[in-house]
């Protein structure tokens, strides 16, 4: 098998034990003759997927039990319309730190006032604001807790008086952080935590009350909750990658292991930018770099579109940028192995003693 060094920003590379894992199950998943995306979503099987995983979970995210877990199909895109449709009554501020802050402020604003707390745009989205300004009657802040396209992250997060929404679709279960604290947390699980077409969504029970019940059933994620995520026949192959992601982490160690290792592996890419002495110029302010995607430039286009190319030739895979930013990137989510990262640091050396 000649794999290649996947550093795509989303659907993201799974560890090869977890692909091996599930090819081994998918014409015969625990002895029943199925493969999974064979099996009826209500089957005691299926349940007890659900279930376990909603488990693991908790257990991870060290989450209280006044938390409520739903798997809803659609990914990052439905969420931003779900988490306005339900919790907008008056007016929703936005943490404006690139492109997803604003898709999702934008659906905001079909149903209520949308706005920004704050904005980057005045550096071209290379850093996080600090400051939020809160306007009266506000019903929730909405952030992006790691920002795919700029390469930003958050490590200090917002204190405000009102619920606070995350999307963390490209951090989730990367590092350790207090979970508890926000009201909602959603993530799209293709970029850490599975294969892609589904959010993973944890909501705090009181919360989840506030939310309108005035609109469609399949909109509202009380449903979601009363029907334990299977209104409908849910995304099953998703639930079924998260499982093994959840248990290949835990496999690793845990949390703090997982975070251990992205630190090393960022460490190793930002190291060869720093030293390059300007060659690769880093996007991202340094305290507010991500450890998740790390985003650069080279000294003009056409020099980035050559050593993309180059990249492709010694099999390094994704890593150009956004196509609305251009440059470069290199997508470092939990599956990228060290060696991996060792070996693209490598080639950038390479590159830049070869061009500079």
């Amino acid at each position: 098998m000649n794999r290649v060094y996947n550093f795509n920003a989303g659907p993201s590379p799974l560890p090869l034990e977890v692909l091996e894992e599930i090819r081994d199950e998918m014409t015969n998943f625990k002895g029943t003759g199925m493969g999974i995306i064979e099996m009826s979503h209500r089957s005691k099987e299926f349940q007890s997927v659900i279930e376990e995983t909603k488990s693991l979970l908790f257990d991870l995210m060290k989450l209280t039990p006044d938390h409520e877990i739903v798997f809803i199909q659609g990914g990052g895109t439905m969420q931003f319309l779900m988490e306005s449709y339900n919790f907008l009554h008056t007016r929703a501020a936005y943490a404006d730190t690139g492109v997803w802050a604003h898709k999702a402020r934008d659906s905001a604003a079909f149903f209520g006032e949308a706005y920004d707390a704050n904005s980057a745009k005045d550096r071209n989205y290379s850093y996080i604001p600090e400051d939020c300004l809160i306007k009266p009657e506000t019903d929730y802040l909405h952030i992006t807790t790691n920002n795919t396209i700029y390469g930003t992250e958050y490590w200090k997060f917002p204190e405000v008086d009102i619920p606070i929404i995350c999307d963390m679709s490209s951090d989730i279960l990367s590092r350790r952080i207090d979970f508890n604290r926000f009201d909602m947390i959603w993530a799209g699980i293709q970029k850490n935590l599975g294969a892609a077409g589904m959010a993973l969504v944890i909501l705090k029970k009181d919360f989840a009350k506030t939310a309108r019940t005035d609109i469609p059933p399949f909109l509202q994620y009380k449903t979601f909750i009363e029907k334990d995520s299977a209104y409908n026949t849910p995304p099953v192959f998703c639930i079924y990658t998260l499982n093994k992601m959840l248990h290949w982490i835990i496999k690793q160690g845990g949390l703090d292991i997982i975070e251990k290792r992205n630190k090393e592996k960022a460490k190793l890419i930002y190291d060869i930018i720093d030293k390059s002495n300007g060659f690769y110029k880093g996007h991202a302010v340094k305290k507010d770099r991500s450890r998740m995607n790390i985003t650069f430039n080279l000294s003009s286009a056409d020099e980035e579109k050559d050593f993309i190319e180059k990249a492709k030739e010694n099999r390094f895979i994704g890593v150009n940028g956004h196509r609305l930013v251009g440059g470069c990137r290199i997508s470092l989510y939990n599956a990228v192995t060290i060696d991996a990262c060792k070996a693209v640091a490598q080639f950038m050396e390479a590159y830049r003693k070869d061009h500079q």
